[in-house]
């Protein structure tokens, strides 16, 4: 139980930092950015349900002594439970991780699109190849925020995370399956 809600909840705390910390550098220099750019916080939190959910059911099934003081919780069903536990746990951490990163990232990458910044220097022949934002041309009138390669970026980040995600959701059904394992002592 402790694996499973611990675990789950410290991927969901990494995530969460992870991806707000970009959001909140983003939301300086492009505030409109900020609502669409939420998603990976609230991916991130979802993962800590996912080992709630799992601790609440292994927490109810652990079974009392009878009034013998006779264990009727045998190693089988608590090592079940246990790996039941470290299954949702560690995916949690690791999808809480990977999906803090890649919010990390793609948040920064859509916001200095949005807001025009060149992170890649256009003057060295290392810049060749990159694509950069035009400098000299009048936008006055154009809504940098909507443009394609904005666009483009926020559906490859909403598709890594959504794959992040799926990491935790597998060790969420693994771990359901995993603990309806028990043999009860006689």
């Amino acid at each position: 139980v402790a694996a499973a809600v611990c675990l789950s909840n410290w991927g969901s705390a990494w995530g969460t930092w992870k991806s707000g910390v970009s959001l909140v550098h983003t939301g300086i220099r492009h505030p409109k950015s900020i609502m669409k750019n939420v998603i990976p916080i609230v991916m991130a939190g979802v993962i800590g349900i996912y080992g709630l959910i799992v601790g609440v059911i292994l927490g109810q099934s652990i079974q009392k002594p009878n009034g013998n003081r006779e264990n009727i919780y045998s190693i089988y069903t608590g090592m079940a439970h246990l790996a039941a536990g470290l299954c949702a746990g560690i995916s949690g951490l690791v999808a809480g991780g990977c999906i803090g990163i890649v919010g990390d990232y793609g948040v920064r990458s859509v916001g200095y699109r949005a807001s025009a910044v060149t992170i890649i220097a256009t003057s060295s022949p290392e810049a060749e190849g990159y694509s950069t934002i035009p400098e000299g041309e009048d936008t006055a009138g154009d809504d940098v925020s909507g443009s394609d390669d904005q666009n483009k970026l926020f559906v490859g980040m909403l598709i890594m995370l959504i794959f992040s995600e799926a990491l935790a959701l597998y060790g969420l059904i693994t771990a359901l399956i995993v603990s309806q394992h028990e043999y009860p002592c006689a």
